[in-house]
């Protein structure tokens, strides 16, 4: 596979209207959604097999001057499955804290550190493992940096932002919801191996750090 300097076009930014007319795709696996403690150690053992992790977290749009909501979900997208955490049920417990800190499961995502801070104040913990696309994307030197974008050009279809401003802190969320929430984290997944894939990531670089 060429690296991605020897590939055309990754000198370009993409245009909207290109972007328009891939495909769309979303994630058409498994969602689990957990909101009660209970339910943790029910997925407990499959998300513990996981060392490759999709990331993101969805908020509660701020309408008004002086809203700051805390984040509401938490998504973790693996290779058969994407997990959906309610933080306004659980808050952030101890497994997701521990899974956040370990350095041996690689999370990544698009803008991962705006997503950790903002968990932060939910509890405290040390993140480590996570790998930011949009600046694996500035050293490939592609243009394109957010996740429809690198969607688009890595993978070759684009992804919906339709449901990107709905209500996240809703008790019950509609499937609408959950299929977007699962397919950021999953497109996150995708990318990373895409990179990986040809030869912009080692597997082996957090273990040099």
């Amino acid at each position: 596979m060429p690296h991605p300097h020897e590939r055309p076009g990754f000198d370009l930014r993409m245009p909207r209207e290109e972007i328009n007319s891939l495909p769309m795709r979303c994630y058409d696996g498994p969602i689990h959604l957990i909101s009660k403690p209970a339910e943790l150690a029910v997925i407990l053992p499959d998300l513990c097999q996981e060392t490759l992790l999709g990331f993101d977290t969805e908020t509660k749009p701020n309408f008004h001057k002086g809203d700051n909501h805390l984040p509401a979900i938490l998504q973790l997208a693996g290779g058969a499955a994407v997990w959906i955490f309610q933080l306004k049920e659980l808050g952030l417990p101890g497994l997701l804290r521990t899974i956040l800190a370990d350095r041996r499961v690689i999370k990544t995502g698009v803008a991962v550190e705006n997503d950790l801070q903002q968990l932060k104040r939910l509890g405290l913990f040390q993140p480590e493992g996570f790998i930011e696309l949009t600046t694996v994307a500035k050293e490939a030197g592609i243009k394109n940096h957010g996740l429809r974008g690198l969607a688009s050009v890595m993978l070759g279809y684009r992804i919906s932002k339709g449901a990107q401003c709905s209500n996240w802190g809703a008790g019950t969320l509609c499937d609408k919801q959950l299929r977007y929430a699962a397919t950021d984290a999953w497109v996150g997944r995708e990318i990373y191996l895409r990179f990986r894939e040809m030869g912009v990531i080692r597997p082996e670089a957090l273990e040099d750090d």
